[in-house]
């Protein structure tokens, strides 16, 4: 669990709310239906029409990393690799088959069994890049859902002020009217600005964070059979891993 994530999420709304009641306007100010209706579902609409349905998908599944993000287990892969670094030199590179059955990792468990295939290590090299290179591409497509979620949000606040003014309009004739009114109408403003700001822009940044970290790992383990296929020492293959550790 991201105790920062949960942390600031938690500080943002205690800003919003507690700015609102001490700024005299109350809890009620924050609430309007209508600029709910037209920031946050017309931002789901313009990123719907933007994303691909494989896209938007993959945003929700990663979705989750906000908060608990996968685990930071380099210390654990180095340990593994040089145990499998120890095993080829033992057993040869067949000795490794039984490790692909057990690997949860489909991109670990495919490195394993280029070794046991006796694929050359460039060619293992060359294919665990492509695949390293079409994830990334991939998350980071689904991270960018939440950061064109930030760029509209705020424009729609916008359109929905522009609406409530109009609708102030429509009664200048009642100035009872008019104060409600116009608070109304900047509402959507606060809702399209506060949303991109404390949620969508900053879970963006934070999802290619951990997409570029997740990278990383996949170079270490990429870096890790490569250099079991060449035969190397496994003690000279842990020092060579441990410059991911920074």
């Amino acid at each position: 669990m991201d105790i920062l994530s949960i942390a600031g999420l938690v500080l943002a709304l205690i800003a919003i709310i507690g700015g609102s009641i001490a700024k005299g306007a109350g809890l009620s100010a924050l609430w309007n239906f209508a600029a709910f209706l037209i920031v946050i579902v017309g931002t789901l609409g313009a990123v719907l029409l933007q994303s691909g349905l494989p896209t938007f998908k993959r945003a929700m599944k990663i979705a989750r990393w906000i908060v608990q993000p996968p685990p930071d287990n380099r210390k654990k892969l180095i340990a593994q690799i040089v145990d499998w670094a120890g095993t080829a030199r033992k057993q040869g590179l067949l000795g490794l088959e039984a490790q692909v059955a057990r690997q949860p990792d489909k991109y670990i468990a495919k490195g394993l069994q280029m070794l046991v295939d006796g694929v050359e290590p460039e060619g293992i090299r060359h294919m665990l890049e492509i695949e390293i290179a079409a994830e990334e591409h991939a998350d980071m497509q689904a991270a960018k859902v939440f950061e064109a979620a930030g760029i509209y949000a705020p424009t729609l606040g916008i359109v929905g002020a522009v609406l409530g003014l109009m609708a102030v309009m429509k009664n200048l004739a009642d100035p009872s009217k008019l104060g409600g009114g116009i608070a109304a109408a900047f509402t959507a403003t606060i809702y399209g600005i506060a949303s991109a700001n404390c949620l969508f822009l900053p879970a963006a940044n934070k999802l290619k964070s951990i997409i570029r970290h997740r990278a990383g790992d996949r170079e270490l383990v990429l870096e890790g059979i490569v250099s079991i296929a060449h035969g190397e020492n496994p003690r000279n293959i842990e020092a060579r891993l441990g410059g991911f550790l920074h």
